[in-house]
């Protein structure tokens, strides 16, 4: 195809599904910030007060609700009385049970920081694009709580408070932080919590000494922030059920009593509400970001000043207990006491109410009236007052729609034209309060709030089926455009040129003006004008090679796309969401020899064996668990049998290079010097698995002693793994371009990251994977030679000279100078790389069910909690998202390394295009991709939105993962021989001595014995090697 290269095709498929990948983001999380919005507070009489003159917020970092309500046994038990289960925070629940209210928070995906904070404080959902940005300044500056506050002190972590610091009134937030060199998951983490508490202990007392500091505490509308990372942290180092996590529940606890009283004292006015919570949960790994329900189920605590009293009722049965309660508190021991759930956002809304300030101008949380120890007028008022801050920001958003549609379709239930608009009914709420009607208010401006939400959402939504089928046509436009340039490219060689018409280019060029006048119009992001552009694009091409694909039909129906492919796409499908599924795929596959017949399994039958029992190992671990505990002997285990396999390579190195058989004595090959060089880098690459596996058992049990990092120990691993990986510059030194030792190479160089970076099994993965492919790669070979030999003997004869030779090496009768075949009028040498052909489909969905296994073999990549970074703090101990990051990363990435040089010495062997299989595989990856594209979704629990969000970039960066597959593999086995018979013809291709290669493999064929080592031309004139 003279339009498309291989390369601009790779850079094409890498800029579109880059593009394309950001489209959810448009479509289902669209940034729900506005600004222009008018802000609405309670009024009241000069006479009355707010609820409460200050407020005092406590955040607990990573604590899930049923630890903080739950009863265990002391952590560190002093006596057999502390082994008896007690509440670990006695403090708080006193306050659920005798001074306040209390609930479950319900978070929304993802579960961290970042986002949990928006929302408690700035009562808004950010768009979940917007985790990309946690730990860093806040980049937008929307409103909050802190905003609204005349004053507010935080004290905590410096990846959470400046990002409200410096997005409020300048001065208006004091930030008291930390170092990061605290965070050391390596330490207990309560010395964060301690630090908190006794900064805020100083700032009081600073105050009896410091006049204009205590006459800005004594002001109203004030606010005190605690974030407590403790339990975080020591949630991530140890899980959340450890003792030592448990401890740091009472720490907070002992803590949150200390500051109460201590504001209580210093006030002595009653005059201070209190509300305690967390940002997100933890999972039992010690993970959270999904949505998993521990970790979007959070505590809340709220009393003093404004706060109702809780609500109790007869201590009877779990089946008669309080409202509001389920299973999931029924050990929490708190079934005479009503449970007060609601969503993360509604605590800003509460906050603000018991503050006395404005609701946070983008707040969507709606007022806990249950919190509330208000009379029903005060309730109904500030209901009607939470629904008006909804309907503002429905106002300005329907404003600002309308300034950008060509036709604006108005939201039907809050439509002037209907009589449904929100002043009129904002207007009869009011009168019903002037009535004395208040519970009837309150019901409708509850259902107003509804009502808003819902518009809010419409406008939200309102260009989804737009952007959706755009986004459809795109994704359909790249596959068949995929299909066709792969049918150009590797099956007709070209040779079909493009028809291009007038009226075909017209039509195309009109569609995609229109598309951009009407962004233009619409102010549309720029984002829009990618995704218009590459639909017009991509079938433009398509219709103008349209004869390409007809053609292509023709000689090869159905060889890229089979029904064994649609049926795979569907398990692979099913492979994203049950990772079990794959093993049933390998359980398969593991089979797949004996479809070649009884004498291939004859032939063969040592390596059937090893890829069967390879198969049989791979099925074993997506049964595992996911999310995996540390075991320092697994990892043991997995390092010492790595260091076996490269011993055995120096002991039988002749045999693998002779590929796995016993070179002649007589041989050549055997009086050959050994690379003695070669050798010895590797026995270095040995020893520096055998350094990783001493180093990451010391680290481990140091880790799990809770005595830290050893700073020897963590300039050793970064030496053992930067060495490791800079080994194959080594080898450069003493090249062996054997395709098995090349392979060995890569194996040793990975072989100590996977140690360092293990937490449990994947050690052994790594082995097991590593197994799977080279044994792949010969028995592809090996089915390939058979078939072709196979198929060879029943249809050619070649004639050399004044005899004819079969292609069993037999000489029959002939012209003493002419060549014929049976099949071809005149045979010719192939090119460098032989069209696709049938088969070929089975090694591009062979890969695609390697590429799976690497994602989801070891962990459930669709989950962002399933990898733990328990095995960075070896390397990073100190709180570090984006360095800790990209070692997990770099972990993670190995399998695809493996697979891409595997694949790559695999084309080399069948004589295959590097470019043809990804090609292939990047083509129909997709339909899992349009497939996941629509089942995305924005509402549901937390779990579902999380997991389709996460299936549908996987898809779509599996695309982009194979683009960037076929650089890593040219790089990596740049140079290599595959040591076939057939690269002698090659050779002698590129040098201009065809003549002589082709007698001198005649030769060969005559003087061979018939063994598995001999060589045929043919039916194409070609020379091929049977092993």
């Amino acid at each position: 195809m003279a339009g498309i290269s291989r390369l601009r095709f790779l850079v094409i498929a890498m800029v579109f599904h880059l593009v394309y990948i950001y489209s959810i983001f448009d479509i289902y999380f669209v940034s729900p910030i506005v600004s222009g919005m008018s802000l609405f507070q309670i009024e009241r009489s000069p006479a009355s007060n707010a609820p409460a003159d200050r407020l005092v917020l406590f955040v607990g970092d990573g604590l899930r609700a049923d630890k903080a309500f739950q009863a265990h046994p002391e952590p560190y038990p002093k006596s057999d009385d502390d082994l008896v289960p007690r509440p670990l925070a006695p403090f708080l629940r006193s306050r659920v049970l005798e001074h306040g209210t209390f609930g479950v928070s319900h978070t929304r995906v993802p579960t961290e920081s970042r986002p949990g904070h928006v929302a408690l404080i700035a009562g808004l959902y950010e768009d979940v694009s917007a985790v990309t940005t946690g730990w860093k300044m806040n980049p937008v500056n929307f409103d909050s709580l802190f905003n609204r506050s005349r004053h507010t002190w935080s004290w905590g972590s410096p990846d959470i408070l400046p990002m409200f610091e410096h997005g409020a009134v300048p001065g208006r937030v004091d930030a008291f932080t930390y170092g990061h060199e605290l965070e050391d998951f390596s330490q207990d983490a309560v010395v964060l919590d301690y630090w908190v508490f006794d900064h805020v202990k100083e700032l009081f007392a600073d105050a009896r000494t410091n006049r204009t500091l205590y006459n800005q505490l004594k002001q109203d509308k004030v606010v005190f922030f605690l974030h407590l990372l403790g339990l975080d942290t020591t949630g991530h180092a140890y899980r959340p059920y450890s003792k030592e996590y448990l401890n740091n529940i009472k720490v907070v606890d002992q803590g949150v009593k200390e500051i109460t009283e201590l504001i209580n004292n210093f006030y002595n006015d009653d005059r201070t509400a209190f509300v305690f919570t967390a940002d997100h949960g933890m999972s039992d790994w010690g993970s959270h970001g999904d949505g998993h329900p521990d970790n979007t189920r959070t505590p809340l605590i709220a009393w003093g000043s404004g706060v109702a009293k809780p609500q109790l009722y007869p201590d009877t049965a779990v089946a008669a207990a309080a409202p509001g309660h389920d299973d999931y508190s029924s050990d929490w021991n708190l079934n005479n006491v009503q449970r007060h759930d609601v969503a993360q956002a509604d605590v800003a809304a509460l906050m603000s109410y018991l503050a006395g300030v404005e609701f946070p101008a983008n707040s969507v949380g709606e007022l806990p009236l249950s919190y509330l120890a208000a009379n029903i007028r005060d309730k109904a008022e500030a209901s009607l007052v939470n629904a008006q801050c909804i309907l503002e920001q429905y106002r300005v958003k329907e404003e600002h729609k309308k300034a950008t549609e060509l036709r604006y379709r108005p939201y039907r239930a809050l439509s002037e034209d209907h009589g449904l608009g929100a002043r009129s009914r904002v207007a009869d709420i009011r009168q019903l309060i002037d009535a004395g009607s208040y519970e009837e208010a309150i019901e409708e401006s509850a259902a107003l709030m509804k009502v808003g939400l819902g518009g809010l959402r419409y406008l939200q939504t309102y260009d989804w089926m737009f952007l959706r089928v755009l986004i459809t046509l795109g994704y359909l436009g790249w596959i068949t455009f995929a299909l066709t340039t792969v049918v150009d490219l590797h099956v007709l060689n070209g040779r079909v040129r493009p028809s291009r018409t007038m009226a075909g280019t017209v039509v195309f060029s009109a569609g995609l003006v229109g598309l951009y006048a009407s962004f233009v119009v619409s102010k549309s992001p720029v984002t829009y004008y990618a995704y218009a552009l590459f639909p017009v694009v991509f079938w433009e091409e398509v219709f103008a090679r349209r004869e390409s694909l007809r053609e292509g039909r023709r000689q090869l129906f159905g060889h890229i796309k089979t029904g064994g492919e649609n049926a795979n796409c569907c398990y692979q499908a099913l492979g994203y969401i049950h990772r079990e599924v794959l093993t049933v795929l390998f359980i398969l596959g593991a089979f797949w020899p004996v479809v070649n017949g009884i004498s291939f399994l004859q032939k063969h039958a040592s390596l059937s064996a090893v890829w069967f029992l390879s198969c049989l190992a791979m099925s074993t671990f997506t049964l595992l668990p996911a999310l995996k505990t540390e075991d320092v002997n697994l990892i043991m285990v997995g390092g010492a049998l790595m260091v076996v396999i490269g011993l055995l390579y120096l002991i039988f190195e002749d045999f693998v290079l002779a590929d796995f058989s016993w070179p002649e004595k007589s041989s050549s090959s055997s009086s050959l010097p050994r690379n003695h060089l070669g050798r010895s880098l590797v026995g270095v690459q040995i020893g520096l698995i055998l350094l990783a596996i001493f180093i990451t058992r010391s680290s481990a049990l140091s880790l799990q002693a809770k005595q830290g990092l050893p700073l020897g120990n963590q300039v050793v691993g970064w030496v053992v793994l930067v060495a490791s990986l800079l080994m194959p510059l080594a080898h450069r030194l003493a090249p062996n371009n054997h395709y098995m030792h090349r392979i060995l190479v890569i194996f040793l160089t990975c072989a100590p990251t996977f140690v360092i970076l293990t937490i449990s099994y994947e050690g052994l993965f790594y082995l097991v994977f590593s197994a799977i492919l080279v044994s792949w790669v010969r028995l592809e070979h090996a089915v390939h030679v058979f078939s072709s030999s196979s198929n060879s003997k029943k249809s050619s004869v070649a004639v050399v000279g004044d005899k004819a030779v079969a292609t069993n090496g037999t000489a029959v009768a002939a012209a003493p100078t002419t060549t014929t075949t049976t099949t071809e009028p005149e045979p010719k040498l192939p090119p460098p790389f032989r069209p696709l052909t049938l088969h070929d489909a089975r090694v591009a969905l062979f890969f695609f069910v390697l590429l799976q296994s690497a994602f989801f073999s070891t962990g459930n990549i669709a989950s962002i909690s399933s990898f733990s970074l328990e095995s960075v703090y070896r390397l990073i101990p100190i709180f570090d998202p984006f360095s800790q990051g990209v070692l997990l990363i770099l972990k993670l990435m190995i399998p695809f390394a493996l697979i891409s040089a595997n694949l790559g010495i695999l084309n080399r062997r069948l004589g295959v295009a590097p470019s043809a299989l990804f090609m292939v595989v990047m083509a129909v990856s997709d339909v899992l991709t349009l497939y996941f594209f629509w089942v995305v979704k924005d509402e549901g629990s937390w779990l579902e939105i999380g997991s389709t969000i996460s299936h549908f970039v996987i898809a779509s960066l599996l695309c982009v993962f194979v683009a960037a597959l076929e650089g890593v593999s040219s790089w990596f086995i740049a140079g290599v021989e595959v040591g076939e018979p057939g690269d002698v013809v090659k050779k002698a291709v590129a040098n201009g001595t065809v003549a002589e290669a082709v007698l001198g493999k005649v030769g060969e064929v005559l003087g061979g014995d018939g063994d598995e080592d001999e060589s045929f031309v043919d039916a194409n004139g070609g020379v091929e090697g049977r092993n």
